[in-house]
């Protein structure tokens, strides 16, 4: 296929795509009014969590069709189209039960979502690690890896969607490609079910080894995948880990909400599920090598501002408690002086704090650059008080050579020149 050719392919495939997300929408505010009790929907939140997905299907046609002997644009481009087609699905499915003889076979379309799940993570876990950035293989020893992925997904997805039995949250609709006279499929579906996490782990530890393997850009390259992964992975802990703590907590005291999560908590959530968008823009950089060094950029001020947050909040919260403690054990009662107290102590302390952990940072990961810069402010102070040129000149080498670490370095000094003094013409 040649450049135009592919570059007309993947944007009419992220057009078909969001067309589905479109009518995906609409089936989803007619299911919410029809009032759906087979399926719980949400509000706004659940219609937030596929507008990360509109991400992929850019992404992917930007890479399709400028690099489209590369299948990393095409992953990203297959995967957003299967998650609208889901959308559509499962809307579809919704509003058909709910509205009887609104839409014809809801019960069938309902059922090939069924089909569709496996292969949309398969695609994203395992291919996408497997051949980032540059779409081949790590190597041919990869080779079983790969055709072992392809033929677990084709396998489970036909497991799953002739799986018998009810369909998950359709109110006991039975699933109408299900073989009910072969109780095997969900045998076969309990041995094939595991393979999925073990293939993705499999092409996780494939890319790490890429990476130790790897120098120069591909190195880069890998560094902004696996910053866009941390960083969605790290909100979901901490979105997850603070609504089972606040579950624990409100529980006990308050029985009839059954843990009730406060508002903030659905924010926190809502911008984890966004931060998965992510991930496509991050492959994006990789494989256009847009930017590209400046990863080490954000990372670095991702660790700083990360740790400067996580401990003004810790002295906020902190301070807050202790001067209440005080406050109630010298005037009986709290007061908001705590508070202001604390605030202006934070404000005092974020600029020394920030430039305490940016050393702390330098020092640890970015050793080279440290003593670069510890280096260059030994050379300053010298140059002041230094009045041999040829002492002066040894230092001037040797710090070339300790910064920028070349091959070779030697000083050239151009020759003083001569003036001659002329009388004024009379």
């Amino acid at each position: 296929m040649n450049a135009r050719g592919a570059s007309w392919l993947a944007w009419s495939l992220a057009g078909i795509s969001l067309a589905l997300f479109v009518a995906g929408t609409a089936l989803y505010a007619l299911a919410r009014s029809a009032h759906v009790s087979s399926r719980d929907i949400g509000g706004v939140g659940e219609m937030l969590v596929i507008v990360p997905f509109l991400a992929f299907l850019l992404v992917g046609a930007l890479l399709a069709s400028r690099r489209p002997r590369n299948p990393i644009g095409w992953i990203l481009l297959a995967d957003g189209f299967l998650w609208m087609l889901i959308v559509l699905i499962d809307y579809y499915g919704d509003y058909g039960l709910a509205s009887p003889g609104s839409l014809p076979f809801p019960v069938a379309v309902a059922a090939l979502s069924q089909w569709f799940w496996v292969p949309t993570v398969g695609l994203l876990g395992i291919y996408l690690l497997l051949l980032f950035p540059d779409g081949r293989l790590p190597s041919r020893r990869w080779r079983p890896l790969a055709w072992l992925s392809g033929v677990m997904i084709v396998l489970l997805s036909t497991a799953e969607g002739l799986y018998p039995g009810p369909l998950p949250e359709r109110g006991g609709v039975r699933n109408p490609f299900g073989l009910e006279e072969h109780p095997w499929i969900a045998d076969a579906e309990i041995v094939l079910l595991p393979l999925l996490p073990l293939c993705i782990l499999a092409s996780a530890v494939s890319l790490v080894l890429r990476f130790r393997r790897s120098g120069g850009e591909v190195r880069e390259q890998i560094k902004w995948i696996a910053f866009a992964a941390a960083f969605m992975g790290l909100l979901y802990l901490v979105s997850m880990g603070v609504g089972m703590v606040k579950v624990l907590i409100s529980a006990p005291e308050t029985p009839s909400t059954g843990g009730e999560l406060p508002s903030w908590f659905d924010i926190l959530w809502n911008v984890a599920v966004l931060s998965f968008a992510g991930v496509p823009v991050a492959v994006g950089f990789a494989v256009l090598r847009y930017r590209l060094y400046d990863i080490e950029v954000i990372i670095n001020r991702a660790l700083v501002y990360g740790a400067l947050t996580a401990s003004l909040a810790l002295a906020y919260l902190g301070s807050v408690v202790f001067l209440q403690y005080i406050l109630r054990a010298l005037t009986g009662e709290g007061s908001q002086l705590a508070v202001v107290a604390s605030t202006l102590t934070i404000a005092a302390l974020f600029s020394p704090l920030r430039q305490r952990i940016q050393g702390f940072i330098d020092r640890r990961f970015y050793r080279k650059k440290y003593d670069a810069q510890k280096t260059l402010a030994a050379f300053s102070s010298r140059l002041r008080d230094e009045t041999d040129l040829e002492a002066l000149s040894d230092d001037l080498v040797a710090v070339a050579r300790g910064t920028v670490q070349p091959a070779h370095a030697s000083l050239w000094l151009r020759e003083p020149m001569s003036y001659e003094r002329r009388a004024p013409n009379v």
